[in-house]
């Protein structure tokens, strides 16, 4: 009774207070923004902050050199470390500054004019700081120039004092070096904190007055930056969290390559490039050598060939293009009979000057019995296949040795993946080639094949394409597959065809005559993890700092140094949750998927 009592007369004398005291409750325990992203809870020392589970020490600039160079801020953006900088900047009346400047420059005037009256030496310091000063008055006068006060605050973050300890030296170092000192925030550490969160308000108030030219060069920031205004994401830019949106298409050249250890995220990179580029109306088309592209190809709406000696997938290395209004069926004809003769190389173990000859005149007879010659235009016209080739070869002198050899992809073992007609098309836009069913022996002439097929079908329609061939290396063993391979990195941008070349064999690849070539001729780079067998040979060929080389040693899966033209910076690899469920090749998650599947499979039945 005695608290009903207590209300009652509460609310005799406040009548309006309790009526809204439901609603002031319910008020209270409404979560807002503020409370979702504030800190679990906040400590503050003398020198830092306890900011839940980590530590904040805020420190400001205290005085700059005479003269600021551009970029001097540059390499403190630049470091991977986690910090927050806030540049305050208060501009100062003109009029109010000329009027300051006249007692200084007076001032000034005074201390020479007396120094000379008792006959001491000249003092630079004093004669510098007039000439300064009655510069800068002509350039504020004048208009050329405006006064600021500016703070430039900096807030580091670390899981341990130590490491921020750390930090703040590297910092430190850095700037000391360019004669711009800095001091700890002592006893307003929260101030500081505050001043450099995106609030803009300074509450340090620790300002030094910089005219134009020099405050320009610190805002706006001197970055590494791979940021343009389309194309898609690549990653994250480790330096400073900027996002690298690159579009290989508005380079001189289409073309890329990987370099990358085994796990080192590769394939996982490459396949967040094709479904973003598939976003944005891409043909891509991929050489799989392990079968991992196949799940994106089904998710994406794809088709997916296995290229295999039981396959019922078969592609004839005797097609022809169809002849388009400005080519001359000559040039065509004799393009292909070049490639065919590199294939033979390959396929028979090699060729003497006289074999290379006969297998020359051999070809062209064979499309002369379908007849097929550069007279007319073989547009539909049935090629032959390798059976026909073999019957031509037989009836020439000196073939014995070469009918011996080629006898296994016509009748032996070999018959069936050569000697068929072709039956598939690549009209979609994602087509996934599997060769990882085929021999050892065989993924090079199969990758052969397939590069030629492929480079006929861009040559007959201009289209924006991406061609992707993963575990290049095998097409680098040999001299005719790596040349070819070379040939459509050159000769690709003309129609409209960027080729992606992914190898973890970095020291086979870049031993080819036709590696460095590739290389040079491919606009975008991406370094992931390396091994230290390889890294010295990377180190001397993309020109990499000692720096840079350690951070791909360390560098984890998805994270290594992006080339793009003249500029490169270091990348992390991200993808959505989304993307990562598409993509990922992890067997952990990849068996966590399969399962999911046949659970909802289970339940529907």
């Amino acid at each position: 009774m005695a608290l009903l009592d207590f209300l009652n007369k509460k609310k005799e004398e406040a009548p309006s207070i309790l009526p809204v005291l439901p609603k002031d409750i319910y008020n209270k325990g409404a979560l807002d923004l503020i409370d979702t992203i504030a800190p679990t809870a906040l400590k503050v020392s003398p020198r830092e902050l306890e900011l839940g589970e980590k530590f904040v020490r805020a420190f400001y600039t205290i005085s700059y050199p005479r003269y600021l160079s551009d970029s001097w801020f540059s390499p403190v953006i630049n470091l991977d470390k986690m910090l927050d900088v806030s540049i305050f900047i208060h501009p100062i009346d003109t009029e109010q500054a000329l009027h300051t400047f006249q007692k200084k420059v007076a001032e000034y005037q005074s201390q020479i004019n007396e120094r000379e009256a008792k006959g001491l030496v000249r003092d630079p310091a004093l004669d510098t700081g007039y000439q300064d000063l009655e510069s800068l008055r002509d350039s504020l006068q004048q208009a050329q120039e405006k006064l600021f006060d500016v703070g430039l605050y900096l807030a580091l973050y670390g899981d341990t004092k130590e490491e921020i300890e750390k930090t703040e030296g590297n910092i430190r170092g850095l700037l000391d070096s360019k004669l711009v000192y800095t001091k700890p925030a002592l006893f307003q550490q929260e101030q500081g904190f505050r001043s450099c969160l995106p609030l803009g308000t300074d509450e340090l108030l620790v300002n030094s007055k910089l005219n134009s030219s020099p405050l320009s060069s610190i805002f706006p920031f001197v970055s590494f930056d791979l940021t343009s205004d389309r194309g898609i994401l690549y990653g994250i830019n480790r330096h400073n969290s900027s996002l690298i949106l690159f579009d290989r298409f508005s380079l001189e050249n289409y073309n890329s390559v990987v370099f990358a250890k085994s796990g080192s995220g590769k394939s996982y990179a490459t396949k967040l490039e094709i479904i973003r580029s598939l976003m944005f109306g891409t043909d891509v088309i991929v050489i799989d050598p392990e079968r991992e592209y196949e799940q994106l190809a089904e998710a994406t709406g794809g088709r997916s060939f296995h290229i295999s000696l039981s396959s019922e997938h078969h592609i004839n290395p005797f097609d022809l293009p169809p002849v388009k209004e400005d080519e001359d069926p000559k040039d065509i004809l004799r393009s292909n009979i070049i490639n065919l003769v590199g294939l033979f190389r390959i396929m028979l173990s090699g060729l003497s000057p006289e074999e290379d000859a006969i297998i020359d005149r051999a070809v062209s007879e064979t499309y002369a019995l379908k007849d097929i010659t550069g007279d007319t235009d073989f547009t539909g016209a049935e090629p032959p296949l390798l059976s026909d080739f073999e019957q031509v070869l037989s009836g020439m002198e000196g073939s014995a040795s070469l009918l011996e050899r080629l006898s296994k992809y016509t009748r032996g073992t070999w018959a069936g993946f050569l000697n068929q007609p072709t039956n598939i098309d690549i009209k979609q836009q994602f087509v996934v080639f599997s060769v990882r069913d085929m021999e050892d022996e065989l993924k090079p002439i199969a990758m052969y094949i397939l590069t030629h097929y492929i480079w006929n079908a861009v040559r007959h329609e201009l289209k924006k394409r991406l061609l992707i061939i993963d575990e290049a290396w095998w097409m680098m063993k040999s001299d005719d597959t790596a040349s070819f391979l070379y040939s459509l990195a050159k000769r690709g941008r003309k129609y409209y065809l960027g080729v992606c070349t992914i190898t973890q064999d970095v020291e086979d690849f870049l031993k080819s005559p036709y590696g460095r070539p590739i290389l040079t001729n491919s606009s975008l780079q991406l370094l992931l993890k390396q091994s230290p067998t390889t890294i010295d040979v990377l180190q001397k060929t993309f020109n990499l700092t000692d720096e840079e080389k350690y951070l791909l040693l360390e560098a984890g899966v998805g994270e290594g140094l992006f080339f793009a033209g003249l500029k490169h910076v270091a990348i992390k690899v991200v993808g959505s949750y989304t993307e990562d469920q598409i993509i990922t090749s992890d067997p952990s998650q990849l068996l966590a998927i399969k399962k999911e599947k046949d659970r909802h499979a289970a339940e529907k039945s």
